[in-house]
């Protein structure tokens, strides 16, 4: 069988939507060898190595107008292309497919992450909202069948969309497998020394947008002050969300409890850039902290499940779908509940072991392996 992907995420996106095409894609070469599988990407980069297995092939535009306008050519006319190579399935990996892809014979899969830009409009530009709703809403009518990362998307393409259930197909994914790897104590040592952390903190993994709630997690400090002297390292950046936070630190006096890592020089560093230097840091936490307001799924949970890293988490949304009883949950507007939860972790070590061992339990529902099995018996029901 010949399968064939969207392969623009795998060579330009480092994190999230690339992370789940180059995971996906090599756990099915690596399970299933018996299929040959075909990145089309407009073009390719050092992120994916797509000669590390046999069965793996990449294409790209080859005529003159197509390699002029490749974004054209990914849109709509890779579908020729596709049509040429006897392609029985193709997967959309990112929320679409290409135009005119219903006029050949190929069947169709498409992946959804989420519908957060319809929960959440006032989040993104009228322009964003109507391409994403154009693209996602007939690519899932199409599609032979959808995929969602979670039960909690799966509703959503019901609700929104009237997607009929029996189409959907929840497939959990996993996360990148350097977190399941223990670092070495120097590793840790040389890691800390880098980026200068505290010997405990509070860890925060996210873009810094209002859905994301960092600010739920510096009123919980403020709270706790006094209390616990445990700062707060935060991985990821954001603008005007940004702003606000830093503004809130200042007023209340906690500037020096938050560790903004992508401010440090290190920052632009492979280390970082690449996420190489990250197990290291969630292996040397305190508890991940996880205050989003809605999520698809929610990687950085996972990524501490397998770092042994307690989690911290809201109680809506996809998140306990992840974390089941291997976390703490809060509802993500009930700052003193953070604060409990937060303070219960710096003190407890009984219940950080029982979190650290069930988290590990709650992982293994979510490998690569788990994940190609679902993906493949979904390519298998519409053959």
């Amino acid at each position: 069988m010949k399968i064939g992907y969207d392969g623009k995420r795998a060579f330009q996106n480092q994190t999230g939507l690339g992370n789940y095409t180059r995971s996906l894609i090599t756990g099915l070469a690596a399970q299933f060898p018996q299929h040959q599988y075909i990145l089309y990407a407009p073009r390719q980069t050092g992120l994916f190595d797509a000669n590390q297995l046999a069965n793996i092939e990449v294409k790209g535009p080859h005529h003159l107008l197509d390699r002029q306008f490749p974004g054209w050519w990914r849109r709509s006319r890779m579908v020729k292309d596709m049509e040429a190579d006897g392609m029985n399935i193709f997967h959309g990996v990112s929320n679409e497919l290409p135009l005119g892809i219903e006029k050949i014979s190929t069947k169709t899969v498409i992946t959804v992450h989420d519908l957060i830009f319809e929960r959440y409009p006032e989040t993104y530009h009228f322009d964003e909202r109507f391409t994403h709703r154009w693209k996602m809403k007939s690519a899932c009518k199409i599609a032979g069948a959808v995929i969602a990362t979670s039960k909690q998307t799966k509703e959503d393409l019901v609700h929104f969309y009237t997607i009929p259930a029996e189409k959907i197909f929840v497939c959990y994914q996993n996360c990148n497998p350097i977190f399941e790897t223990k670092t070495t104590e120097e590793e840790k040592a040389a890691v800390k020394k880098r980026y200068r952390l505290p010997d405990r903190f509070f860890l925060f993994v996210s873009s810094i947008t209002k859905r994301k709630n960092l600010i739920a997690v510096c009123k919980a400090m403020l709270a706790l002050k006094g209390k616990i002297d445990i700062p707060l390292v935060v991985i990821g950046d954001g603008r005007k969300e940004k702003d606000v936070v830093k503004k809130y630190l200042h007023a209340n006096g906690i500037d020096n409890q938050v560790i903004f890592l992508n401010e440090q020089p290190e920052a632009k560093e492979n280390g970082y850039v690449k996420s190489i230097d990250f197990p290291a840091i969630y292996q040397q936490a305190v508890a991940l902290v996880y205050p989003s307001y809605f999520e698809g799924f929610g990687i950085p949970l996972l990524e501490a499940m397998w770092s042994e890293l307690p989690v911290i988490t809201s109680n809506t949304s996809s998140l306990p779908e992840v974390t089941g009883d291997a976390a703490l949950y809060f509802s993500p507007d009930d700052m003193e509940a953070l604060a409990g939860q937060m303070l219960s972790i710096s003190c407890n070590t009984e219940l950080v072991d029982q979190l650290k061992r069930k988290g590990l339990q709650q992982a293994e529902l979510f490998t690569a392996q788990q994940h190609a099995r679902s993906v493949m018996d979904v390519y298998l029901t519409i053959l």
